[in-house]
Formats: C-alpha cells, structure tokens, sequence
C-alpha cells in the first residue's frame, strides 16, 4: 500500500510511523509512506500557506491551492481523505476497507480550518476521529493509518491477534485481558483464565465482553 500524506508538519509522520507494527510494515515493504510537505506547493517566499478567512472571524484557513497542486503532482489512485471534525466518525469498518486499497491519501488541515473547496474538490472520503477538535489533521492521520496498516497481510503476526480486537465484529468489545502475576496488590486474574478449560475460558470471554460492551459502550447493542 502506498500511503501520501499532505501535511505541513512531514516529519511527525516520519518518526511516529517508523515504531511498532506501522514501522515493521514499513520495513517489510508492506506499505510506503510519502509524507508531502504543502509549504513545497506554495509560490510566495514566506511559503504561506493560509490566509485570512472571508467574512471575518477569528483564526486562520489553510489556501486550497497547495493541496490542490501537491495533488496534482503526485497523481494518487484510490480514496483522498479529509481528517476534519466535521466528517464522519471513523470505525473499525472503514479501517477494513481501506486496508484493501493500493493507495491512500490523506489531506491534513492545520489553524482554524481547511478552505471547503478541498473537501468539495479533492475528498473523497471525511473523516472525524469523535466530537472533539484537534489543533491539526496530523494525529488523527497517524491514528488512521495505524488502523489500516495493521490490518494488512503480514502486518501482524497472527491473524487471531486482529481477530479478537474490540469492533472486530461491530457490535462488542473485547474480552479484558490478564497476564502474570496472578495476584497483584490483592487484584487477581480470574481463575478461570488459568484453569487450561478451554471451553470455559472462551465461555468467560464470550460473557465478559458483553458485560462491557454493556457498562462501557451500550450503544453497539443498537448498531
């Protein structure tokens, strides 16, 4: 998978993508990553990026001209992706289909706001981490392509591993998980985690997730 990513801060991405799974990908050659600078697509020498928005208002609007033009000089194929809190709320199945795709790019806004002729002419796809604001696009880029590149053949060792993720399949939680000690400042593992019944641990699993999608995330019950 070739991921762009439009951005005026290229060397977040540089750092953070080179640990864990996403940087293993990478290195195995499962995903490239083009982290592209905006300020390169700007004709000015201050390399300005935004402006004034028409109107009036407080803040700044990052200008369409250099997502427009850095765009146009990379020639992506597949979906262009808006990180905005206006967009839609990214799930877990839109991490499965976009880890089906050759190529993603993704459009970072910055300052107050992006200028809507980006969402309207470039996007393809909005998407919104939750109902909060970030100061930029950036982390939820990165939060993004975690989702995707993990699902991707080879990414994770073990298919299992994916496979009993919370969202998994759309409606529940995973199970909580325990590790040695057994006992810790007096909370223990449950013990049948520890009883090698394999069909009593899945049963346990199967009851323990759903008591927190439940307590922690009731409206999947209505998804």
């Amino acid at each position: 998978m070739q991921i762009n990513i439009l951005t005026i801060f290229p060397g977040f991405f540089r750092e953070a993508l080179s640990l864990g799974i996403p940087g293993r990908a990478l290195r195995a050659g499962l995903a490239s990553l083009n982290a592209v600078d905006l300020r390169d697509f700007t004709h000015d020498r201050h390399r300005t990026v935004d402006d004034e928005p028409y109107g009036g208002g407080a803040g700044m609007v990052m200008k369409p001209e250099p997502f427009f033009e850095a765009v146009d000089a990379i020639e992506p194929k597949g979906p262009i992706i808006l990180l905005d809190a206006r967009g839609k709320l990214f799930r877990h199945e839109d991490a499965v289909r976009l880890s089906l795709e050759p190529e993603l790019t993704l459009l970072c806004g910055h300052y107050k706001d992006v200028d809507w002729r980006v969402a309207e002419g470039l996007a393809t796809d909005i998407y919104s981490l939750g109902d909060f604001v970030l100061s930029g696009g950036e982390a939820a880029a990165l939060c993004l392509v975690d989702a995707v590149v993990r699902l991707l053949p080879g990414a994770l060792g073990d298919h299992d591993s994916a496979a009993n993720d919370s969202f998994y399949d759309e409606t529940a939680l995973a199970p909580p998980a325990y590790t040695r000690p057994a006992e810790y400042r007096g909370m223990e593992a449950p013990e049948v985690l520890r009883s090698g019944d394999h069909a009593a641990i899945e049963e346990w699993r199967r009851r323990a997730a759903e008591r927190l999608t439940r307590e922690l995330r009731p409206e999947l019950g209505d998804r």
